[in-house]
């Protein structure tokens, strides 16, 4: 349809809507079977909610998945995370180098190891930490750096081992978004010393609540067992621990609830072949939008050998000043008029900036007089507006798009229709 025809009734001015066909369960996830229930059921029937047989199970199943020598399963994401910057040595008075805009749960809880983060900038289009810009943060006091492949986006790890490598650095992976991915065809969470992920209920590999570590470092994995994981410490080899048993050493019981490991263990076995639904879902989506102007595709050159796992929390980059300097907030409102009762919204930028947020640069969590970010350090490491100039644009250059859960052309020509009908009018919103 050329421009001259859509000109006429975009759906935010009255006009018919792109998307007037129900679309089923294209946007429902995770996709739950008989399969997942009877996981459950068997848990719940012979009483085994608190025990560990599934949950280990589960980590030997993660373990072969990622081919790595240990899986330990967590409470949550956030947990993994935690264990993991614990056991690799992160400690009071200690930075950690993370990304702004991503969940909080990547990087808050290096305050309860008494340490602190610093934010280094992002790159406008992978929406990932940028290697080029980390050198420049690294003190003596820096203990690790903690990348997220954001929204499935692999970040450039290649740069990025080699900087730590240099300082004698470790690398957490937050895999959160991006199980299942590729960096120049290595699985995600198995290039840095430890990959920790979140499968809640949400994300593209999910079984409720959850999360857990991959590593093949045998002293990481025997740490974080014994920071959150009281009851594996007798099994422990390193001597340091076994005089510990019966107490976590981090004070945390981080045992993953039984239901959810039953349920991860069926979603792990589909896992594969869901995952490359939804890529070709998305891939295709976006290669019927090649060439629209304001908008460009959030994911790596074909070729790359990189790929975007199960797309979690689909992004799509903008480029206003094609589009007549229109706001991305008028844009999606466009657009989430095209698609209304589709089950889908489009929503403005990305998770909220953490160098900027009050709770880490004003607010006095413990007490002593001083802001959560530099309670532990002895100088001024906030950040404030102005110091991540290309991370503080992002907000205006990203928004979230559709993510679709089955390859339905037919389905999915209609809402590359709705972007390309408000792309191609964006005159008349301006």
């Amino acid at each position: 349809m050329t421009a001259t025809a859509q000109r006429v009734g975009l759906a935010i001015q009255g006009g018919t809507k792109a998307v007037t066909e129900d679309v089923g369960d294209l946007f429902t996830w995770p996709i739950v079977t008989q399969e997942d229930e009877e996981a459950v059921l068997e848990v719940l029937r012979r009483g085994a909610m608190s025990a560990t047989d599934v949950t280990h199970k589960f980590e030997a199943d993660l373990s072969s998945y990622f081919d790595v020598r240990h899986a330990l399963c967590h409470s949550t994401g956030t947990a993994a995370i935690q264990a993991a910057l614990w056991a690799c040595g992160v400690r009071r008075g200690d930075e950690v180098i993370a990304q702004s805009m991503t969940y909080w749960g990547t990087s808050l809880q290096v305050f309860s190891l008494g340490a602190t983060v610093v934010f280094a900038e992002m790159e406008p289009h992978s929406l990932c930490l940028d290697p080029a810009d980390i050198e420049r943060h690294i003190t003596e006091h820096t203990k690790a750096i903690v990348p997220v492949h954001y929204s499935g986006y692999p970040t450039d790890m290649d740069p990025l081992m080699e900087i730590a490598g240099k300082h004698g650095l470790k690398v957490v992976e937050d895999v959160s978004h991006a199980q299942g991915g590729l960096y120049k065809g290595r699985l995600l969470g198995t290039i840095g010393d430890v990959g920790a992920m979140s499968i809640m209920s949400g994300k593209s590999l999910a079984c409720g609540e959850g999360g857990f570590l991959v590593t093949d470092d045998d002293d990481i994995f025997e740490r974080a067992a014994a920071f959150g994981h009281y009851e594996r410490i007798p099994g422990l080899e390193n001597p340091d621990f076994n005089h510990l048993a019966g107490m976590p050493i981090g004070g945390y019981k981080y045992r993953m609830h039984q239901l959810s490991s039953a349920m991860g263990r069926v979603q792990l076995r589909h896992y594969d072949v869901r995952v490359a639904e939804i890529q070709r879902a998305m891939n295709y989506f976006w290669d019927q939008l090649e060439g629209v102007p304001g908008i460009r595709p959030h994911r790596p050159a074909a070729d790359s050998g990189s790929t975007m796992g199960g797309w979690y929390a689909a992004k799509g980059l903008y480029v206003a000043e094609e589009l007549g300097d229109l706001p991305v907030a008028r844009f999606c409102d466009a657009v989430n008029a095209e698609i209304e009762g589709s089950g889908c919204q489009l929503r403005p930028g990305a998770n909220t900036l953490m160098h900027t947020h009050p709770m880490l640069n004003d607010y006095d969590v413990f007490g002593d007089g001083k802001p959560t970010r530099i309670a532990f350090s002895d100088r001024d490491l906030r950040q404030p507006a102005g110091s991540l100039p290309v991370t503080e644009t992002l907000p205006e250059r990203c928004y979230s798009i559709p993510w679709f859960k089955h390859h339905r052309p037919a389905i999915i020509d209609r809402f590359v229709e709705a972007f390309r009908k408000v792309a191609e009018n964006a005159d008349r919103l301006c």
